[in-house]
């Protein structure tokens, strides 16, 4: 069940886009919140665990909770850019408070981290800081002043077009560095 979890919410967050797209004219919004209620109290157990997450839980629900109230369909497409500002938030409080969050995951797959990466680690975060404000305020112009069809486009599918390239790039650089090491 756990394993099933790990795929279903990842893929009920990068098809959201494409449910707003195809249900905003035939489902109410309550009910949108309600899923998407459903959809973060499911990721509780694991998101209490993590640095920021309750806080991270807290407003996703507040969210859901004013989607249902207002049932206000508009509101379903402020859903992205929450998202982008939550975890800009997570990765641009890591930078003050400390360690970094790229260096948090890179911990869990290495405890045992090289003092060398930890800088490689914090520059990481700023490039994902950026990213996040970038892609709030994309999100956030398509919400206000693009139409849905323009904001599917964007948020299902150019979002990723860009994320790649991050990790790609990331990747390749992080090789680079581990072999001058």
């Amino acid at each position: 069940m756990h394993r099933v979890l790990n795929i279903a919410l990842p893929l009920a967050g990068v098809l959201y886009p494409f449910f707003v797209y195809y249900g905003m004219d035939h489902i109410a919004p309550p009910v949108f919140a309600l899923a998407l209620g459903a959809v973060w109290l499911i990721r509780a157990p694991s998101l209490s665990r993590e640095p920021g997450g309750r806080w991270m839980l807290g407003a996703a629900l507040a969210y859901c909770a004013l989607l249902a109230a207002s049932g206000e369909a508009m509101l379903l497409r402020w859903y992205p850019t929450l998202i982008s500002l939550l975890l800009l938030a997570a990765f641009g409080l890591s930078l003050k408070f400390g360690p970094p969050l790229v260096e948090r995951i890179a911990r869990v797959r290495e405890p045992a981290l090289p003092d060398v990466a930890i800088p490689y680690t914090r520059k990481v975060t700023w490039v994902w800081v950026g990213f996040f404000v970038w892609n709030a305020a994309a999100s956030a112009a398509l919400t206000l002043w693009a139409p849905l069809t323009w904001w599917t486009l964007y948020n299902g599918f150019l979002v990723y077009f860009i994320m790649g390239p991050l990790f790609i790039g990331e990747w390749l650089i992080r090789k680079r560095v581990r072999a001058r090491a």
